[in-house]
């Protein structure tokens, strides 16, 4: 039996994606609980939005671990992540990178799928992130 319910590869074959901040498959074991989240957007606790795309993404990854902890989860247990991008530059996914990586550490980043979008739900959103995250049944 695994010691947990989810294992990150990156087969050989393709391209190492750890600098970009994912991994190219997410192995979810048999009888798992899945949790998913709502997306998650760069406002503060009050409900505003900073200007700034770094605070909006820093933010946001925050609030997605705010939700994934009320399920008992973190970001060591989420398989899949899907980031929602206003108006996407390489010098944001540069920032959004750099965050992510501040906030998940050294090891291995989810599977994940980034959307350039041209407006989420508010005009003051700039990014919004979902997950699915898997635990022990």
């Amino acid at each position: 039996m695994p010691t947990t319910p989810l294992r990150l590869v990156n087969p050989p074959g393709l391209y190492d994606p750890s600098a970009y901040g994912y991994s190219h498959l997410a192995l979810v074991a048999p009888g798992t609980r899945l949790v998913f989240t709502a997306g998650q957007g760069g406002e503060t606790a009050d409900g505003k939005y900073p200007p700034d795309f770094q605070v909006q993404a820093r933010n946001a990854l925050a609030n997605l671990r705010t939700a994934l902890k009320g399920a008992g989860a973190d970001f060591a247990d989420v398989a899949k992540m899907t980031v929602l991008i206003v108006d996407h530059s390489e010098p944001k996914l540069g920032i959004f990178g750099a965050e992510l990586a501040a906030a998940w550490g050294a090891g291995m980043k989810p599977a994940c799928t980034l959307i350039p979008v041209p407006r989420l739900a508010l005009d003051v959103m700039l990014i919004e992130i979902e997950a699915v995250a898997a635990l022990p049944a």
